[in-house]
């Protein structure tokens, strides 16, 4: 397993953000992570790349303890983060921006090295026409990309995801989906938070699903969508449930 996440619980004075959550995420595979809004997605994330120290608990990541490491001890090791809220380096160019992603990553390159890699994130996400513009001139679509980028210029061994389809239109959650697979089928393993239903149910190989805090369920798309728990707590509807797996 490329991650374990062993009894970890998070509090912020008296608020429980997460209790007692275990999961394992296999090498190579796309987990997605849902629940309702307030659940402790994110929290969970910033407990796994060392913004938060867990209150109590231990976070595995290939083999070593990196719990309450710092952010940049953790990406160090390989683990890289594309967050909800893109804030790119508007004063940069694309491929600065990319740069530094594979400076402060896992290989820590020089300047004259992190622009070849830049440039091949940027071919990844289908950027690369865009590596000389400034970032300020990207639209919302671009920018999620360009978050996208700059995590795959650090080299890790896994990505996590946080929203990267939120303020997307159809065809541009589509086109981000495709490179999510392509990216996997490069040897990426992808922790993703996502709310659209349809794509995290199409797209993972296994889904985990936290309420108040607490992982209700996990399993594969089909298991969870079915999960009596899940349905009450997050889907709602069976039947809406049941068109989403069909689609």
């Amino acid at each position: 397993m490329i991650l374990q996440v062993q009894e970890v619980s998070k509090r912020f004075g008296g608020l429980q953000a997460l209790l007692d959550v275990n999961f394992e995420l296999a090498e190579g595979q796309i987990m997605g992570l849902i629940g309702p809004n307030g659940a402790g997605k994110t929290t969970l994330f910033n407990v796994i790349n060392g913004v938060y120290p867990p209150t109590e608990g231990q976070v595995i990541f290939r083999g070593e303890k990196i719990t309450g490491l710092p952010s940049y001890e953790v990406a160090r090791r390989g683990l890289a983060r594309a967050h909800q809220v893109v804030r790119p380096l508007n004063d940069l160019t694309v491929r600065e921006n990319v740069m530094v992603g594979a400076c402060f990553g896992r290989e820590r390159h020089s300047r004259s090295s992190a622009a070849s890699l830049a440039d091949q994130a940027l071919t990844q996400v289908g950027l690369i026409d865009r590596a000389d513009q400034f970032a300020l001139s990207l639209n919302v679509a671009q920018k999620k990309r360009l978050e996208l980028a700059r995590a795959l210029a650090a080299r890790p061994y896994l990505l996590l995801l946080d929203e990267v389809l939120a303020g997307l239109n159809p065809s541009e959650i589509a086109g981000m989906m495709e490179t999510i697979r392509t990216i996997r089928d490069q040897g990426f393993t992808i922790l993703m938070i996502e709310h659209i239903m349809q794509a995290v149910m199409s797209i993972s190989d296994q889904i985990i699903v936290l309420d108040y805090g607490q992982l209700i369920a996990g399993g594969n798309p089909q298991e969870v969508a079915n999960n009596p728990k899940v349905i009450e707590a997050y889907l709602g509807d069976p039947e809406m449930t049941a068109r989403l797996l069909a689609e």
